[in-house]
């Protein structure tokens, strides 16, 4: 008598269920991932592309978000031709051309899926940081008509769309992420989630890593420095010096180590005569006045800065209440010195 088999149908039929959904689940992973190795990835949207996409050079653009740009450049007309490709996160994603790594003063191509599940693709020129300054359908960039669209396939989307210029392309791309299920009025973008950038090198297609441009970066770290030096400390350190006299010699000391955080004002003291001095009264008229035209001078460069860093409105309106505080301050101290003086007498 032949043994019976110990696995019953029931079983049997159960673990070849489980094998169809992981060859499911894997064929499933392969069309929805894309690589610069990939022959899937791209080759199923290609056909909806209306340029060639079989000699593109490409690399990884973004790791951490899974960016993978596609380049290439034709003879005919100097036309460049790239394709973004990323997961489809619910939001726009987008590619800017630079020429020194910043964002604003770019020009990028964003694309991103409609309610409806129709793609949109537009130019922007990033004049600042709230969504009015990067208006649509402008920018620096000759795109070819009829070549710009995003295509949705599995999960991930792909931005596709040539240009020309006789000049290979700036040379830092700037990429960003757009806010999941954010509504963008008139096509205005809305501030990205996240955004980076990276040097390319495109004779040889060889880019570095992007880097997190959310973080600190020098240019910022210096703006800040400066505005903190002359924007914060200059005012407090001459209110030091104005009204807290009566505390000697704290106010001396808290003024001389808060002018000398703030800027190289702190060298007029190393001329500074004693009090006996003839020439004193000279001295305290240079310091006072030139010292007060210091600070409003440094207020103002305060303001042009965050201009010209075209940083958020949010950020002037903060150092705006702080001055407004400052000078409130400043009065109540003046009235007090001068109540204080005139009892005195």
């Amino acid at each position: 008598m032949k043994p019976r088999s110990s696995c019953s149908p029931s079983i049997s039929r159960a673990l070849l269920l489980l094998l169809l959904c992981c060859l499911c689940s894997s064929v499933a992973r392969s069309q929805t991932a894309d690589s610069c190795t990939s022959i899937t990835g791209l080759a199923a949207v290609s056909h909806l592309i209306p340029f060639g996409t079989s000699n593109l050079t490409c690399f990884d653009a973004w790791t951490s978000e899974g960016f993978i740009v596609r380049y290439g450049k034709s003879g005919q007309n100097n036309t460049w031709s790239f394709v973004l490709s990323a997961p489809d996160g619910g939001g726009y994603i987008s590619v800017g051309f630079s020429s020194d790594g910043a964002m604003v003063g770019s020009s990028a191509v964003a694309g991103w899926t409609t309610a409806s599940g129709s793609g949109v693709a537009k130019q922007y020129r990033l004049g600042g940081t709230s969504p009015r300054r990067c208006p649509p359908d402008q920018g620096s960039l000759a795109l070819v008509p009829g070549t710009t669209l995003l295509v949705a396939q599995s999960s991930r989307l792909y931005l596709a769309f040539q240009f020309t210029a006789a000049q290979p392309p700036p040379p830092y791309l700037i990429y960003a992420v757009g806010p999941s299920g954010a509504q963008l009025s008139n096509n205005y973008l809305v501030r990205h989630r996240s955004y980076a950038s990276a040097a390319v090198d495109y004779a040889t297609g060889v880019a570095s890593s992007a880097s997190g441009a959310g973080a600190f970066n020098t240019k910022k770290w210096h703006g800040a420095m400066a505005g903190l030096g002359w924007g914060v400390l200059m005012p407090v350190g001459v209110a030091l010096a104005r009204y807290f006299k009566r505390h000697d010699p704290f106010w001396f000391y808290a003024h001389v180590s808060v002018q000398g955080s703030g800027s190289c004002s702190v060298l007029a003291f190393l001329a500074r005569p004693d009090k006996g001095s003839k020439v004193r009264r000279y001295w305290n008229w240079y310091h006072h006045y030139v010292g007060r035209a210091a600070v409003a001078c440094a207020i103002a460069n305060v303001f042009i800065g965050l201009s010209i860093a075209h940083e958020a409105a949010a950020l002037s309106a903060f150092y705006g209440i702080f001055l407004a505080v400052w000078v409130l301050a400043s009065v109540v101290l003046e009235v007090r010195l001068w109540r204080t003086a005139r009892s005195s007498h």
